[in-house]
């Protein structure tokens, strides 16, 4: 919803029927973000594989599509204030499965920079969905409760986070495993046919998703979407910071550095899951077994999400932030330096304490915007680009050292909200 101008009815004018289905709808657009961005956790390990790449270059499955949140979100802004709300979600999904489609010829020529585009294409489409989505869940409703209500929301999308890495690996993990030696004896034709199968496993998941889209853009179309007036967003604007240019707004620009690093972290992670326990060398281990932790990760997330949103109505927000960054940090540590199956539980158990926190900080760094809530929730979103970031400097870690010493990233993405979860409360209240 950034930069757009919202022209019609207000929120407070919807009965409780129309309300409940407002918000139906624009949860299920939560969802839909979920199942191509937790696909990359499948894709980084298969494409390594399919297309013999470095834990660097497999990271950049990442950059390319958070990459596409950083460029597009301020175009997304400027998107809907041209053609609204209803319209901007259509063509959204329309550009996300014009990505999704684009997997096929990827998979054709086993052309990774075209693997690249597909993703950074189908990032262009999310990103506007996150524009919109969660400032308007944000403003639609209570002031109070708009944690509460973007955390609710966000437990929506990490249903579909952590239902996808297991179809996602059982529809896209071949499950054959193939040691270098194996791969040496290979002939040139065998080597060939074993990339083409591998490479092949993307095209049906990624064609159904751009069908998905679609269909969905189709039922946006033929529902009758509100719009929230500009007013709604500045009912509770502190006067005093009233003229403030956006860049000065302190609280905004430590809330946009929180976005980025906590995406970085949580994405950071999960990318790297299953490379962690092949580095561990847990007996047993292969890389479909590996994708169910991934699934776990994702699992504690989406409990963590809804536990969190409960406790969000007896807790102040600040706290609980500092409170679920903090163990983060001792986690985060906890997987540099343990062994075995402890350090994959200490980095399962970083999803649950992951839950509130992009929720909680987009809404403390929009409080008191006002009319520049809009600006606000673009440059928040821009900051979901951490995710292409943080990934990409694990995998060199990774390739450098190893996967396990490439943690010490995400310990230092957690000290930041912990800073800001404290520091935040402060400006909040001087």
């Amino acid at each position: 919803m950034a930069l757009a101008s919202i022209p019609t009815a207000s929120a407070s004018n919807f009965d409780g029927k129309n309300y409940t289905r407002i918000l139906v709808i624009i949860f299920s657009l939560f969802t839909l973000w979920a199942l191509a961005g937790k696909l990359n956790d499948i894709l980084i390990p298969h494409l390594k594989k399919a297309l013999t790449l470095t834990d660097f270059q497999s990271s950049l499955i990442q950059t390319a599509f958070f990459g596409g949140y950083f460029v597009a979100a301020l175009p997304a802004g400027w998107l809907l204030r041209k053609i609204g709300y209803k319209n901007g979600i259509i063509c959204a999904l329309a550009v996300a499965a014009a990505g999704a489609a684009l997997f096929y010829p990827a998979a054709e020529t086993r052309y990774y920079g075209l693997f690249l585009f597909a993703l950074f294409v189908m990032a262009c489409g999310f990103a506007t969905l996150e524009v919109a989505a969660n400032p308007y869940v944000a403003v639609l409703g209570d002031p109070k409760s708009a944690s509460f209500r973007l955390n609710l929301a966000q437990g929506f999308n990490s249903l579909a986070a952590t239902v996808t890495p297991f179809f996602g690996a059982q529809l896209i993990l071949s499950g054959i495993e193939k040691s270098d030696a194996e791969l040496a004896m290979m002939s040139i034709a065998e080597m060939d046919a074993y990339k083409i199968f591998e490479a092949d496993r993307v095209k049906l998941p990624y064609i159904f998703l751009a069908a998905l889209f679609l269909f969905i853009a189709l039922l946006v179309f033929l529902s009758k979407l509100p719009e929230i007036k500009d007013e709604e967003q500045t009912k509770e604007v502190d006067n005093t910071h009233k003229n403030k240019p956006i860049y000065k707004r302190t609280n905004l620009m430590l809330g946009v550095a929180g976005i980025f690093f906590y995406v970085g972290a949580q994405e950071g992670i999960a990318a790297f899951i299953i490379r962690f326990m092949q580095y561990l060398q847990i007996p047993g281990v292969t890389e479909r077994s590996a994708a169910n932790y991934i699934v776990a990760y994702w699992f504690t997330f989406m409990i963590g999400r809804f536990i969190g949103a409960w406790l969000l109505r007896y807790v102040n927000e600040y706290r609980l932030l500092a409170i679920f960054s903090g163990i983060c940090v001792a986690l985060a540590l906890c997987a540099c330096v343990f062994t075995g199956l402890p350090a994959v539980y200490c980095v399962v158990a970083i999803g649950f304490f992951n839950s509130i926190q992009f929720p909680t900080i987009f809404t403390i760094a929009l409080k008191n915007l006002g009319a520049d809530t809009k600006m606000g929730a673009s440059l928040l979103v821009m900051a979901i680009c951490g995710a292409a970031i943080m990934p990409a400097v694990m995998g060199y870690l990774s390739t450098i050292y190893n996967i396990q010493v490439a943690f010490i990233i995400p310990v230092i993405c957690y000290l930041y909200v912990v800073f800001f979860s404290v520091y935040g409360k402060r400006l909040a209240t001087t």
